[in-house]
């Protein structure tokens, strides 16, 4: 048996049921027999660190943040990438000129809304996701902006996607898409965690179930993909797991890191 040194974990959908908005017992039980085996807890979501209010009291050794956007261990920052200046100045000038639609700026500190509208509501009561302030999304051009929530449909998006020239989609919901800087994913929030500590990637696992996740679970030694995945996101992993509403989680660490 592999005898693995880090797990990566997606939140919504993965650690956190959709259904009851929490981390069910036996994914808490198996967190807590990781840290106490010696193997690292990381999260890796496309959240910023300021919206993970759905993990209780569990403890992580790290975050990966906004889709590899922000990398926190410990205290302090150990990667961050911004969206170019000019991409978000394009976004706001289409948002302006051709299709007006909700966006969410990711800063490193905070969230900000430029609009409300019935699918923001939808979105944020899918997640039991905070309320977000709103602003004048024009006048934080000149901030780092580190992902946007994009409110756009997969029809729409060749074409907003076709003005971000320093930008890429990283959706796994129809309904809006994660928008983040050229070449970044989770994946650079794994390697940078995985430099720090002198890991080598054959020795994680990574769990996740959206289409966000494909990267890393194709990165990671073992990626596992929950039954209650997309099949794309199925077939880029290694395993498939049960749902996270039938312990998946600490099915699949039962076999592959707590098995005597």
């Amino acid at each position: 048996m592999t005898k693995y040194k880090a797990v990566f974990f997606d939140i919504d959908g993965t650690l956190v049921s959709f259904r009851t908005h929490k981390v069910p017992e036996s994914a808490c039980k198996a967190i807590g027999k990781l840290n106490e085996s010696g193997i690292r807890t990381f999260i890796s979501s496309g959240r910023h660190l300021w919206a993970i209010n759905n993990l209780g009291d569990l403890k992580f050794d790290g975050y990966i943040t906004i889709n590899g956007g922000i990398t926190k261990v410990a205290d302090h920052v150990i990667s961050k990438t911004p969206i170019s200046r000019a991409d978000i100045v394009r976004l706001n000038d289409y948002i302006e000129h051709v299709h007006r639609f909700p966006c969410i700026f990711a800063l490193e500190d905070r969230l900000v809304l430029n609009y409300y509208n019935e699918q923001v509501y939808e979105l944020f009561d899918l997640l039991n996701f905070p309320d977000v302030p709103t602003a004048d999304l024009r006048t934080l051009e000149q901030t780092d902006v580190y992902q946007v929530i994009a409110f756009f449909d997969e029809v729409e998006e060749p074409r907003i996607m076709s003005v971000l020239t320093d930008c890429a989609s990283a959706r796994w919901h129809p309904m809006f898409s994660d928008v983040v800087p050229r070449g970044q994913s989770k994946v650079k929030g794994m390697e940078a965690v995985c430099n720090y500590y002198g890991i080598d990637k054959a020795e994680t696992i990574a769990f996740g179930d959206g289409g966000n996740d494909i990267e890393m679970l194709r990165w990671a030694g073992c990626g596992i993909a929950m039954g209650n995945a997309e099949d794309k996101v199925k077939t880029a992993a290694d395993l498939v797991t049960d749902s996270v509403d039938d312990d998946g989680v600490w099915n699949a660490l039962q076999k592959l890191c707590f098995a005597d």
